[in-house]
């Protein structure tokens, strides 16, 4: 069986700031670069790297896995806040529509963003498609965003779990193996 390993990037200064960091492509923050370099010591040691093109996965990746090549996967990519990149929840506590997602769950359509069933669709395919390249009997790594590993665990995860089980934290990882044909049996409690 392949080992999958599901690892969020390292934090940014609009993470800290609990910002909406999307398509925003900020580096890594201090505590980030620290979050990704802690990641060597857990000897993950992947066969393969898959990530996101945002700068944050690419530099995660490298400062955890500094001998291998990452393969870029724009289906990775975090989704579009449209007009709430870059602002905070109590930023947008005077917005209407904001309020309105927000109630909803965070589920409906973001108004001149991606909406979240588009954006679980994307993340989806893009990992479907690189299962018939997945190391048998290795590691792969998928050095990504938080949104893009709850897509993709909600959809294939067992035990299920809902979106937001399969929350992390900035440099956190869960792990798990790939059982044909469309399962992820995952290393937790």
């Amino acid at each position: 069986m392949t080992r999958l390993l599901f690892i969020r990037h390292g934090a940014t200064a609009g993470n800290l700031q609990r910002r909406y960091i999307g398509r925003t492509d900020q580096p890594l923050c201090p505590e980030g670069i620290a979050q990704a370099k802690a990641l060597t010591a857990l000897s993950l040691a992947p066969d393969r790297v898959f990530c996101s093109p945002l700068l944050r996965t690419r530099q995660t990746a490298q400062l955890a896995f500094p001998e291998l090549e990452p393969e870029i996967v724009p289906g990775f990519t975090e989704t579009d806040f449209g007009p709430w990149e870059g602002k905070t929840a109590d930023e947008l506590a005077d917005c209407a529509a904001y309020r309105d997602w927000v109630d909803g769950f965070c589920q409906g359509p973001i108004p001149g963003g991606e909406d979240p069933a588009a954006f679980k669709a994307r993340c989806r395919q893009a990992f479907r498609e690189i299962v018939p390249r997945l190391p048998a009997d290795g590691c792969a790594a998928f050095v990504v965003h938080g949104g893009v590993i709850m897509a993709i665990l909600e959809a294939f995860a067992r035990p299920r779990g809902s979106f937001y089980d399969f929350h992390l934290s900035n440099g956190g990882h869960l792990a798990g193996y790939w059982q044909p044909p469309d399962a992820i049996l995952l290393d937790r409690p």
